[in-house]
């Protein structure tokens, strides 16, 4: 758990020290050229659903091995489950909106 916040951290202080170089000068390029500042963007969007895809993963597994341990409690699980899975959609979502416009 502590190595997956460790990537989220150095991931987020990526994004943020690349958007901040980005926002110190305008800096005029050919529209051909692609340059660290216009790949801010997408690489900020790939770590949200890399992010995203990790997290609905663990759950689904964990929620999985959860259920076949317990089948009687399966519908909670499956609730929470959906849940938890909801909430992250959202949040990548959110990231995604902001790379985006930016």
């Amino acid at each position: 758990m502590t190595q997956m916040l460790k990537m989220i951290a150095m991931a987020g202080a990526m994004v943020l020290l690349s958007g901040a170089s980005a926002m110190a000068q305008d800096v005029v390029t050919p529209a051909n050229q692609w340059t660290l500042i216009n790949l801010t963007s997408p690489f900020g969007a790939g770590l949200a659903i890399l992010g995203a895809a990790y997290g609905i993963g663990k759950i689904g597994a964990a929620a999985v091995e959860s259920m076949a341990r317990q089948p009687e409690v399966a519908g909670d699980i499956r609730g929470a489950l959906l849940l938890a899975g909801a909430l992250i959609e959202g949040a990548t979502f959110f990231a995604l909106i902001v790379c985006i416009a930016r």
